[in-house]
């Protein structure tokens, strides 16, 4: 973080404006931070400051997090952006794409999850014969513990 001048601080926001602004708790502005997702400045009385751009980054963030894309996941990709500007549709458009097979995954995931949540939980445990996912003689426990057969696709012989 670098200290900046008085001039320059008119063009930077608080952590309480960009709160404000973008519906993010401080909190969680700090924590962001702390992750490497934005970055500040630090006034002569030791503030942060956000450039503007912050806030269109703090929104990209929060749509991601809303399709379930891990931050760490978020963090990398906005490495390759520049912090200076905001992010542009082009960037936007890098960022979705790069996330658009992991949400189609997932969609499928859940999906299937749905058609069978009724008549089977996919635990490995259960041998029933009416079970579109039964597990009979509990082969599946030599695999380990935990949920696994609704995470089994198609190639594999499983629903």
């Amino acid at each position: 973080m670098t200290i900046v001048r008085n001039s320059e601080m008119r063009r930077e926001l608080t952590v309480g404006e960009v709160a404000e602004r973008s519906g993010v708790a401080v909190s969680t502005l700090h924590f962001y931070e702390a992750k490497g997702l934005i970055s500040s400045n630090r006034s002569r009385g030791n503030q942060r400051r956000y450039p503007r751009s912050v806030l269109r980054r703090v929104a990209v963030i929060k749509v991601a997090q809303r399709t379930g894309i891990p931050l760490a996941e978020i963090q990398a990709a906005l490495t390759v952006l520049p912090d200076d500007r905001p992010l542009t549709v082009q960037d936007w458009a890098r960022l979705s794409e790069s996330w658009h097979e992991q949400l189609n995954e997932r969609i499928a995931s859940l999906m299937a999850l749905r058609d069978h949540l009724t008549s089977c939980i996919g635990c490995g445990c259960l041998s029933l014969r009416e079970c579109p996912l039964r597990n009979p003689h509990d082969v599946l426990s030599m695999e380990g513990a935990g949920p696994r057969l609704m995470d089994a696709t198609e190639e594999d012989g499983q629903p």
